[in-house]
């Protein structure tokens, strides 16, 4: 290390130590603050002696400010001991990409890293050293509005992509241009109890070791230098608080020696979960649990001083942590540029930069899934177009967490459109607002559509009902917007659907009216031009679900890699005494893995190298793939396994791998994957990894309901 941080920290007082571990925002230091905020904010009492202790600062706005608050604090810091700032760049800087959920169903590891390093950069630059992201919590619940900022519903894929983003975020670190990632929240955040937010998450080990955790722990073996605790309980236990996880699991099992954090205020709230009666053992509980720092509360601050006074817990914890977050702070250069790349200049020089927008654009458009053609697409480009709905020219389609982004900079549907047409074939008209009961707007919509050839509604959610504290119970489209669809549909035009949410929604009372229904999430900046380049040919849509969308609500959770049941549902089956409801179907109404395009592709020809396995060895699956459309296109093959028979029940199958396939129209080409041991592991009763002898199914196909088959045994 470049800087001798033990001997800072043994020069520095009891009080200087605790100041370290105190996270404010930046309205502490600047009386204006541009930043956007979440929580309760606390009235917080600090003299000026801890606020140049204070070692963290969330929520920076911009590198003038950064750099203003920077030296006014190195003026007063008595070992000049720089801040580190923090923010939520979530899916993008200034240059937005889609919300995390959307980037997800591009299945693109490698553009999903590139868009993380691009946000690392612009926010380098205005100031920014350490992201809270990624977000890898597990989510099987739409009604939960953090969905928008997962990577789905399947641990292998959160898994790719929680390494992919840590490794885009950080780099090595020695670049100027990198920022540190913060892997969140640990742990199993995403399984709250009805879906609602901060709510509490009763799972049982099994559950959290093979689901919940893998994400997380990829995040770390990436080498993300912060961890950021969980509003909910785990077992009865807070986990800011919560031993078990932050000690025997993150640090003694997985090896983990960087920074845990807890989320806004979370010390505080251990109050209200009934595990700390007051400030005082909250800071004792979360401190010996292993929080180093303390998010926009002051439990710390009030009590650690009187707590190791009174011998209630050691000054080493203390020193533990604080010597935690200097390292980080070491790492990251600061001691010898406090200010590292902040630049005013070159901030708004390179963001929204002609490079960064056009991988918004691939973002964008590799994000968006296709949920139904009837032929209609791609759209012919001579027709007249009514472009109908309150999205349909509206700039605020960046979504939650995109706190830096301007919607002046970010490209409308109109817009994307006027690009490909003369401006005379497209009938624009809002038609209705997003949440509104007022239909008086429909004459207008239904006039637009009767000029027009080809309808096109761009509908959706507005951005405040996902994302953090964006819990619903109705995931239906809000507001009159499904009634606009019932009106239009009546005039019996081809009628395309472009939806704009944070979140798989419950379409069943419509689908079926559609021609053509384009999933394109809230997709960024370039949004608007993704969503021309699909709908008019200009891209074949390759998307696809990383998070199935209900029939109906009522199924929720409804995932993919579900258990079979004593007495499962066979389909076409009459029995009364299985696994079924009695008013609607098992299976959701688009599946993990589905996506459209504009090609069709073949499958066909699936061969195992061998029909046995040995221990410690591998076997290869063959298949031939065929584009059989008219328009090269690109295809997820998606391989799935089952283990038939174990120590405990298996899921019906699990995504192991998958591979993208990009082939010209009538191309053909042989698909091999490998297929090894680790692949079959499980945890078995006794909470060993560990793979069984016996029969394995493994499945091949375009999503995970349409699959070829074979099997072979592990001997």
């Amino acid at each position: 290390m470049s800087m001798n941080i033990k001997d800072i920290l043994n020069k520095m007082t009891i009080e200087e130590k605790i100041g370290q571990l105190l996270q404010l925002i930046p309205s502490f230091y600047k009386e204006a603050s541009e930043g956007e905020i979440t929580g309760p904010l606390k009235a917080a009492k600090l003299d000026e002696k801890i606020l140049w202790n204070t070692g963290s600062v969330l929520g920076i706005a911009n590198a003038e400010d950064m750099i203003e608050i920077q030296k006014k604090y190195m003026e007063n810091n008595r070992h000049k001991i720089p801040l580190i700032f923090m923010a939520d760049v979530i899916h993008g800087y200034r240059t937005i990409f889609p919300v995390p959920l959307g980037l997800s169903c591009s299945w693109n590891i490698s553009l999903v890293k590139k868009t993380a390093e691009i946000a690392a950069k612009e926010a380098a630059l205005s100031g920014v050293q350490v992201t809270f992201s990624p977000m890898v919590d597990l989510v099987r619940d739409p009604r939960w509005g953090r969905v928008m900022e997962s990577t789905g519903e399947d641990t292998y894929l959160n898994s790719l992509f929680a390494k992919a983003m840590v490794e885009g975020y950080q780099g090595n670190l020695n670049e100027e241009c990198n920022i540190a990632a913060c892997v969140k929240h640990f742990a199993a955040y995403g399984a709250p109890e009805g879906g609602r937010e901060y709510n509490t998450v009763d799972i049982s080990n099994r559950n959290l070791r093979e689901n919940h955790l893998p994400a997380y722990k990829a995040g770390v073996d990436a080498g993300a230098e912060m961890v950021m605790t969980s509003f909910n309980i785990i077992d009865g236990v807070p986990s800011t608080c919560n031993s078990k996880l932050l000690r025997d699991i993150l640090r003694s099992e997985w090896g983990f020696d960087g920074v845990v954090i807890s989320d806004w205020t979370s010390v505080d709230e251990l109050i209200n979960h009934g595990v700390a009666e007051d400030g005082r053992e909250a800071a004792k509980k979360a401190m010996e649990a292993g929080v180093d720092i303390e998010m926009m509360s002051i439990n710390y601050v009030n009590n650690l001083k009187s707590l190791i006074e009174d011998g209630e817990i050691s000054e080493k914890l203390i020193d533990d942590a604080v010597l935690r977050i200097l390292s980080l702070k070491n790492k990251l250069g600061l001691f010898e540029n406090p200010f590292r790349s902040s630049s005013i200049k070159e901030s708004e020089e390179t963001c929204c930069c002609e490079e960064h927008l056009k991988i918004a654009r691939e973002a964008a458009g590799s994000s968006m899934v296709l949920l139904k053609n009837d032929g209609v697409l791609p759209l012919n480009k001579e027709r007249k177009i009514a472009l109908i709905g309150p999205f349909a020219d509206e700039k605020n389609i960046l979504g939650p967490w995109s706190i830096y982004g301007k919607p002046e900079e970010t490209v409308s549907v109109l817009e994307g459109f006027l690009e490909k047409l003369p401006k005379e074939r497209i009938i624009r008209v809002k038609g209705c607002d997003v949440a509104s009961q007022d239909t008086s707007l429909f004459k207008d919509a239904i006039a637009a559509a009767e000029k027009a050839d080809v309808i096109v509604l761009a509908l959706g959610e507005e951005e405040s009902m996902s994302g953090e504290a964006g819990s619903r119970a109705d995931i239906r489209l809000p507001g009159v917007q499904e009634k606009l669809i019932h009106t239009l549909s009546k005039l019996n035009k081809p009628m395309v659907i472009v939806m704009f949410n944070g979140r798989p929604l419950e379409i069943t009372g419509w689908y079926q009216e559609a021609s053509a229904i384009l999933e394109a999430w809230f997709p960024g900046t370039e949004g608007g031009h993704a969503v021309a380049d699909i709908l008019f040919g200009d891209r074949n849509p390759s998307g696809r679900l990383s998070m199935s969308f209900p029939y109906s609500v009522g199924q929720v959770p409804v995932y993919y890699n579900h258990f079979n049941t004593g007495r499962p549902y066979v389909k076409g089956e009459n029995s009364r005494y299985s696994s079924k409801y009695l008013d609607i179907p098992n299976e959701p109404l688009y599946p993990f893995g589905y996506g459209l395009g504009y090609s069709e592709f073949e499958y066909s020809d699936l061969e195992l190298s061998s029909e046995y396995m040995s221990k410690g060895e591998s076997i290869r699956a063959f298949l031939m793939l065929k584009n059989i459309g008219e328009m090269e296109g690109i295809e997820t093959v998606q391989l799935y396994l089952r283990d038939v028979a174990a120590d405990v029940a298996r899921p019906v199958k699990e995504l192991k791998a998958f591979k993208q396939i990009r082939l010209k129209a009538g191309e053909e080409k042989r698909v091999e994957f490998e297929i090894d041991e680790e692949m079959l592991k499980y945890h078995d009763l006794q909470g060993n990894f560990k793979a069984q002898k016996g029969k394995f199914i493994l499945s091949v196909g375009g999503d995970s309901s349409k699959v070829l088959w074979k099997s072979f045994k592990l001997i």
